[in-house]
């Protein structure tokens, strides 16, 4: 497999994923979005009950699964080396949070249905997200999705402040960020099948008729499905599919058959070809993992200092009420 020394996100990242970003950071309202989930402190409770509730991977657990995860960590250059969890979960799917203590996530449902090279796509587009800086920002996402559908009480009339243009380009951007992880996955993979055997099988897979599936004919699905925006209506269509307000259902992932449309272009692309060659842009090892030249323990104290310096802060403010 390739390794990419010193690559940046900017060298894979997709345009639209870029624009999608800056769209929802000019939204109304989206800064106070990010000034509430911080004092929420949302990151740290997360990895607390995956460290309680799920298996930690490395060297003595799971070890070929770490030692693939390590693999796709060198390709990418990330750095520091994010938590590998597997939990227990019949759901096909794997994720990727937290910025200070990133992680990922990787559902047994997902382990028992792939191989080893595709458990190593979905490792490398996990990495991908993270590389990328995305998971802060999926976090949010979560957060201030939640606080808008269920959590109106608790957050003392927080949602009702939020608009539903947020909450759209919200979802707009964790589409397009998956198309960026999807070029992470290619670039570990060099090979655009188990990349897009692992869409198919996230798609409809299965391990009993596994045999009686062909990626060939799922790419077909994916051109007759490009084909179909030649009808204006259709568009319409795939936008109410995507974000159905009236009942508040939104997904967060593109079509299966569009990544694999948008990972053929990229992958048949000059930018593409030139990275291969060595030409990319290059950030260093951190990528967009934000990690301060600082030993763990001092960032573990700085951590520490900063939660009980908010803890004060909410005493006083709570004191002068």
């Amino acid at each position: 497999m390739p390794t990419y020394t010193g690559i940046s996100s900017e060298a894979f990242r997709h345009p639209l994923d870029r624009e999608a970003e800056e769209t929802l950071r000019r939204v109304p309202g989206f800064d106070l979005v990010a000034r509430k989930f911080v004092e929420f402190l949302v990151e740290r409770p997360q990895y607390v009950y995956m460290m309680g509730n799920s298996i930690a991977v490395g060297p003595r657990q799971y070890s070929t699964l770490y030692g693939i995860f390590r693999e796709c960590i060198r390709d990418l250059d990330i750095y520091p080396e994010p938590t590998l969890f597997v939990s227990q979960a019949p759901v096909v799917n794997a994720y990727a949070l937290g910025q200070d203590l990133p992680y990922i996530v990787l559902n047994t449902g997902l382990i028992d249905l792939m191989n080893e090279d595709e458990i190593r796509s979905v490792l490398a587009h996990e990495l991908g997200h993270i590389k990328c800086g995305h998971t802060t920002l999926i976090q949010m996402a979560s957060w201030a999705i939640m606080a808008v559908f269920s959590l109106a009480d608790l957050t003392m009339g927080f949602s009702r402040i939020l608009s539903t243009g947020l909450i759209l380009a919200f979802y707009e951007w964790l589409r397009k960020a998956e198309l960026s992880a999807d070029r992470a996955a290619m670039l570990v993979m060099d090979d655009t099948k188990p990349v897009m055997q692992t869409m198919m099988k996230m798609a409809g897979g299965s391990t009993r008729y596994a045999h009686e599936c062909s990626l060939e004919e799922f790419t077909r699905q994916a051109q007759r499905y490009q084909e179909l925006d030649e009808d204006s209506l259709n568009q319409v269509y795939k936008f109410f599919l995507y974000n159905n307000v009236s009942q508040g259902v939104f997904l967060t992932h593109p079509f299966t058959v569009e990544r694999v449309s948008y990972l053929q272009a990229w992958a048949s692309s000059t930018e593409y070809g030139e990275i291969k060659r060595g030409n990319y842009p290059r950030g260093g090892a951190q990528g967009a993992v934000e990690v301060k030249p600082e030993s763990p323990a001092e960032q573990e104290a700085d951590r520490l200092r900063r939660q009980i310096e908010e803890l004060q802060q909410e005493i006083n403010r709570i004191k002068g009420e």
